[in-house]
């Protein structure tokens, strides 16, 4: 395995083929690796072979370029596990409607790589899971499949993804990677894979340990969020401005860092990957209380700013019911065209909930569907502005002309600041 690797000669797989599983395939198809791309969805397989974009970032023509040249090969066909060295497994672990973590797709793919592992092959395991499953579920399903050992007939490794959409300084590439893998052999091999694509690659001692690193991260910035957000609401009760704390609070350089509050926390890790955590420790008789009360805190944050578009209304005389309300940006982060656990979703249901008659612009996002009802993206202009009795800026994509808003807007509701900066600036 390891001179197949340094001489490229090693056949990869990635199974699933979003945000995180695409930049990696694409990142070694690059490097002259033949990498299949496996996807259960037909439709995303169908737009890669035609060369059609489903993710902003990246760049589709490279990515046909590297299809036609057949060093990226996307497929629905599992058969192919077979037939490579390394497979990656990028598959979606979201939560369910009860807030409990879905493990099915990470399951699915176990299974699927279990019926047709073969003796040394080197398993890698990027979604994100809680401290303990590569150990104690993948493996022993692993095991079973063909009944091999893991670390001695096949190699099995956790390390973590670490992308962040739109973010134009960190990428796949110049992100530190961390590898945990089931005994020495194993680290050694991802560490030298990913070695391949990734400037610096970090080992650490095992799969749970990298499982931990990832849950950390993202818990961390999740409670520095919740904290964030809860100095909001108390700047609000005592009727000064939190940015203008935050900036001050900034100056000094050392023993603070910086987070800002907004309309609640979204994206594919933040509000997810904490309550993995917080589940596993339930089953160790452990409340994980920082987390559960920073997750409830950024949860009612979307409540919160209908209340200041309801009480902003009250104060014009005009009541929410029936009042014209404009949502700028529903992406859950700025200049991003990513829908998943967007807190605008969240808001623009509540005040749909309490009469108001809700229109969107995001230059990102054409239509989304609320409770099963389609809404499109109006064409932003002065008129669309003057005739909203309030817009609410829920995500500030660079592109949107704030200083127009701000002349025409009839009332604004800012979760992100962006006032106070063009105040600034």
């Amino acid at each position: 395995m390891e001179m197949k690797i340094k001489g490229k000669n090693a056949k990869l797989a990635v199974m699933g083929l979003g945000y995180v599983g695409l930049p990696l395939a694409r990142a070694f198809a690059r490097k002259g690796f033949c990498c299949y791309g496996l996807d259960a969805d037909q439709l995303k397989v169908k737009a890669l072979k035609q060369g059609r974009s489903y993710i902003k970032e990246l760049d589709f023509s490279e990515i046909k370029s590297l299809i036609k040249r057949r060093y990226f090969m996307p497929t629905t066909d599992f058969s192919i596990l077979s037939q490579v060295d390394a497979i990656f497994v990028c598959v979606p672990t979201p939560l369910d409607k009860s807030k409990e973590p879905d493990f099915s797709f990470v399951m699915d793919a176990v299974k699927e790589i279990s019926q047709r592992l073969k003796p040394g092959q080197l398993i890698i395991i990027e979604s994100t899971i809680y401290p303990g499953m590569t150990l104690e579920v993948i493996k022993p399903i692993l095991e079973a499949g063909a009944k091999f050992k893991a670390g001695r007939d096949f190699y099995l490794v956790m390390s973590p993804e670490r992308i962040d959409p739109g973010n134009p300084k960190y990428h796949l590439e110049n992100t530190p990677k961390v590898v945990g893998g089931l005994g020495r052999t194993s680290t050694e091999l991802a560490v030298l894979l990913y070695q391949q694509i990734i400037e610096r690659v970090v080992a650490v001692s095992s799969p749970t340990v990298a499982e931990m690193t990832k849950l950390l991260e993202n818990t961390f910035r999740q409670i520095n969020i919740g904290l964030a957000n809860e100095i909001a609401i108390i700047c609000d009760k005592l009727g000064i401005n939190v940015w203008e704390v935050i900036d001050s609070a900034s100056t000094k350089p050392f023993g603070f860092m910086t987070f800002y509050p907004g309309p609640g926390i979204g994206g594919h890790c933040i509000p997810v990957d904490p309550l993995y955590l917080s589940w596993k420790m339930k089953s160790l008789n452990y409340r994980a209380r920082f987390i559960e009360l920073a997750s409830d805190i950024n949860s009612e944050m979307p409540r919160f700013w209908v209340e200041k578009v309801q009480e902003g209304l009250n104060q014009k005389g005009k009541s929410l019911k029936n009042a014209r309300v404009l949502v700028l940006g529903v992406s859950y982060k700025r200049d991003v065209d990513d829908l998943r656990e967007s807190p605008a979703l969240e808001i623009i249901k509540l005040l749909t909930n309490k009469g108001a008659r809700v229109e969107y612009y995001d230059p990102l996002i054409p239509k989304i569907e609320i409770e099963g009802r389609p809404l499109n993206s109006q064409k932003f202009s002065r008129k669309l502005v003057q005739s909203a009795d309030c817009i609410i800026i829920a995500t500030d994509h660079s592109s949107l002309d704030y200083k127009l808003i701000q002349k025409h807007a009839n009332l604004i509701v800012d979760t992100r600041g962006v006032l106070h900066r063009l105040r600034k600036s």
